[in-house]
């Protein structure tokens, strides 16, 4: 890798104003920033240049982040990739490093936080098991997140599945997870 690239951050969310707050802090903190609001432009950039490292969030308005994981992975194998979302579940966390995430943060996220995750320097120490066991929503929300990453985030398929109303599914979708 040339020093250059070392340097080189895809942030990809089709949120704007977050966009270009997060551009700001990382290039403030020494990277060249790439940002994008599609798929079809983070595989632009991304042929195009090489980055070292992508910020991605999970949910963008033409597609999936886990699928941009996977495509980013196809064109630069060391990319050091990390997911963002304001929806997160296990079911999208493990498939995220399934597919070649190097970790999976919330949002909102710390810009020196994520540049030392996306550099290596952050190693979180194995978590304590949890103290008092999930709720009952919690286990539900989770098991509706894991059923919709497994039919592809297909509203349609998971409500057959689940044997729910499409409608009443995509409420719960749209909601953060339960404590």
């Amino acid at each position: 890798m040339t020093d250059e690239r070392n340097k080189t951050l895809l942030v990809v969310d089709d949120d704007e104003p977050f966009r270009t707050s997060l551009a700001k802090a990382m290039q403030r903190r020494g990277l060249t920033v790439l940002a994008v609001g599609t798929i079809a432009d983070a595989v632009a950039e991304a042929s195009a240049v090489l980055p070292a490292f992508a910020a991605v969030d999970l949910r963008l308005g033409d597609g999936n982040g886990l699928e941009l994981v996977r495509l980013l992975r196809e064109i630069s194998p060391d990319i050091r990739i990390v997911l963002l979302t304001g929806y997160g579940n296990i079911a999208s966390a493990v498939s995220a490093i399934k597919w070649g995430a190097a970790d999976y943060l919330s949002k909102p996220v710390d810009a020196d936080h994520l540049l030392r995750v996306l550099t290596g320097e952050e190693v979180e120490a194995i978590p304590e098991p949890a103290t008092a066991p999930m709720t009952p929503e919690r286990v539900r929300w989770e098991h509706i997140q894991r059923v919709f990453t497994e039919c592809g985030q297909n509203i349609s398929e998971t409500a057959r599945r689940l044997r729910m109303h499409r409608r009443t599914l995509q409420r719960i979708l749209n909601k953060h997870a339960p404590s």
